[in-house]
């Protein structure tokens, strides 16, 4: 994802008075600029990180609405709306199935070992950022056993 992509879709949702599209995507656009000021790449914005920021964002809401009281439909509703609106910007995550194949193929001598935390340590620097760390996971633990 480009990060002009996001701000013109901001433009967009601004422009035609959508209130809650623009304040989902302006999250994201703030989380994007200021991991672009800690990482020193304020003018040119590299699509891993936008990609980064997004993913980041999105996590935050799911634990939001994970943690939020039953009786607050209204809150729920709310941060539902949020997450799908950031879905729709976030980078295309590997299925189950592409995550089994994809540790088969490369790190077949770690999966050798047994070792989970070795295999993590592995697979998590090359599937960061591709992959929900769930899936891998719970990939991960299945091979061990």
């Amino acid at each position: 994802m480009q990060f002009e992509t996001l701000q013109k879709a901001m433009i967009a949702a601004m422009k035609a008075r959508e209130k809650e599209r623009k304040e989902a995507i302006s999250v994201l656009v703030s989380a994007t600029k200021k991991l672009a000021i800690d990482e020193g790449c304020r003018e040119d914005i590299p699509e891993e990180l936008v990609d980064r920021a997004i993913l980041k964002e999105i996590k935050s809401v799911k634990e939001q609405i994970d943690t939020c009281p039953a009786d607050r439909t209204d809150l729920k509703d709310e941060y539902t709306f949020t997450l799908s609106v950031m879905e729709e910007y976030a980078p295309k995550q590997l299925s189950e199935e592409e995550i089994r194949s994809i540790i088969n193929e490369k790190f077949a001598d770690v999966i050798a070992t047994k070792n989970k935390g070795q295999i993590m340590k592995a697979v998590m620097g090359e599937l960061k950022g591709k992959a929900d760390g769930k899936i891998i996971n719970q990939v991960v633990s299945s091979l061990c056993q």
